[in-house]
């Protein structure tokens, strides 16, 4: 009997839990903010030489967003935005995103940019950084036969 009764209550306990459970829906960024450049193709680009673009958001919703941080990916991205920066309805705001240009090859780089309300969003950017040839010629050449 008394396994009965703990295990009626431990299905009430449960019951309780999941009444008490935050149900509320989760936001789609896409359905407030519209992003310019979240994913951008740098294309070639010369090795080494610092680069920046810029992403505009814009409010498409109801309600004002507030841009709380940009977070670089990695050390070679530095982005410039505005803290706290309180986006109005059909209002835009710009991020600038620089790239010290430190690879070689292709490169692929996020930062993840976030708001109130627990919104965030990742911007992309990648591209393919090229060596000038004549750094690419070995410094002590052997010759071949």
């Amino acid at each position: 009997m008394k396994k009965i009764v703990t295990l009626g209550l431990f299905c009430l306990t449960a019951i309780f839990v999941k009444a008490q459970t935050n149900t509320a829906p989760v936001k789609d960024i896409d359905k407030l903010l519209s992003f310019t450049n979240a994913d951008f193709d740098m294309g070639k680009i010369p090795a080494g030489k610092p680069l920046e673009y810029t992403v505009t958001i814009k409010n498409i919703g109801k309600d004002t967003i507030v841009l709380k941080e940009v977070k670089a990916g990695c050390g070679c991205t530095t982005p410039k935005y505005r803290s706290n920066d309180v986006i109005l309805p059909g209002k835009s705001t710009i991020i600038s995103l620089g790239f010290n240009g430190g690879a070689t090859g292709e490169f692929y780089k996020v930062a993840d940019v976030y708001f109130n309300d627990g919104l965030s969003k990742q911007l992309r950017f990648h591209g393919f950084a090229l060596t000038d040839s004549a750094t690419n010629k070995p410094t002590n050449p052997v010759n071949r036969r």
